[in-house]
């Protein structure tokens, strides 16, 4: 009985090379998109000169919270009615403005709401906004 040889399978092998070289070409890439060589966004410009230039205030956010039982927050935390204008205050800095948001659940006593912000008016507040969901 004649015995053939069968034929050896080549065993599979996992190229590293060109793994290798796609890890590079990403390297390149995101140090270049770091470094702003290519640009991410927009026109390049280059602004004027003025010698009434103004710098920006950075804006601070009071998120002033109505709760369904009465709760007030102030940034997630509890608050009462008579500490809120203080504490608010508290929140400004000369270099930066204070956007007082009110948000609350919809079933709040409209009472409830008015009170928070006549609160906030008698404590200088003017501008306040209302948070809302868009339908």
């Amino acid at each position: 009985m004649r015995h053939w040889e069968q034929a050896k399978k080549p065993r599979a092998r996992i190229e590293i090379i060109p793994m290798i070289d796609v890890m590079m070409f990403l390297l390149v890439f995101f140090v270049l998109i770091s470094i702003n060589v290519i640009p991410a966004l927009g026109v390049k410009t280059t602004l004027p000169t003025s010698s009434q230039v103004q710098d920006l205030k950075t804006v601070i956010n009071a998120i002033v919270t109505l709760g369904k039982d009465q709760e007030l927050q102030l940034n997630g935390k509890a608050i009462t009615l008579e500490q809120l204008p203080v504490s608010i205050h508290a929140m400004e800095r000369p270099d930066s403005k204070v956007n007082v948001i009110v948000n609350g659940d919809k079933s709040v006593d409209m009472q409830r709401l008015l009170d928070v912000m006549d609160a906030l008016k008698e404590g200088g507040f003017d501008a306040m906004s209302i948070a809302a969901k868009k339908k």
